[in-house]
């Protein structure tokens, strides 16, 4: 689940990186616009792993705590 979301967070994050630079939506070209159930899905997914990968955060913080 930890390299899935990961996973996920990283496609996200490289199709933000395109947005920004130059203006083009990697998800949205491949799945047929921003509208599209399947684009939407990807979105809805990487939004989720982001939720995900937050308590893996914090879940980090007390296992360096716990081993110092």
């Amino acid at each position: 689940m930890n390299r899935t979301s990961l996973t996920l967070l990283i496609i996200g994050g490289i199709n933000w990186g395109l947005v920004g630079i130059f203006g083009f939506d990697f998800i949205a070209w491949l799945f047929g616009g921003t509208g599209a159930i399947l684009s939407r899905i990807v979105y809805v997914l990487v939004a989720l792993s982001a939720i995900w990968c937050t308590t893996l955060l914090f879940k980090g913080e007390r296992f360096v705590e716990s081993r110092a």
